[in-house]
């Protein structure tokens, strides 16, 4: 897969095992470090450890409270630059309602190395 990340540091919330385990071992194909979050709860507990992250790819259905959006939020707050993405199987990026600024929508199930792209662009400096 023909990707230039760069040590691109992702934070990867995914509440399915098998998906978070292939988008991770495609994104460090790729070159990016992948840390991983199965909830919302787990990737704020990460931003707040002030853990290297430079994007953020979050699914929207999480378990345990904050859903992907909800999560996109409360991570503005903190990193206010970080571009983010979502991604869904269940809804359209029409039916998220408010997604904050600087951020992405990606349909489920993507494309890696569309995706691979996708994270490289949006944190070129």
């Amino acid at each position: 897969m023909e990707c230039t990340a760069n040590a691109i540091s992702v934070l990867l919330v995914e509440d399915e095992v098998l998906i978070s385990e292939l988008v991770t071992e495609m994104l460090s194909d790729c070159g990016f470090k992948v840390h991983e979050a199965a909830t919302g709860q787990e990737a704020l507990a990460y931003i707040e450890s002030g853990g290297p992250v430079d994007v953020m790819l979050t699914d929207i259905n999480l378990p345990g409270g904050i859903d992907g959006t909800e999560l996109a939020i409360k991570v503005r707050q903190k990193r206010p630059d970080m571009p983010i993405v979502y991604a869904s199987g269940r809804y359209s990026g029409s039916g998220l309602g408010q997604m904050v600024p600087r951020s992405i929508f990606v349909p489920k199930p993507y494309d890696p190395a569309q995706v691979c792209k996708l994270l490289a662009r949006l944190t070129e400096a």
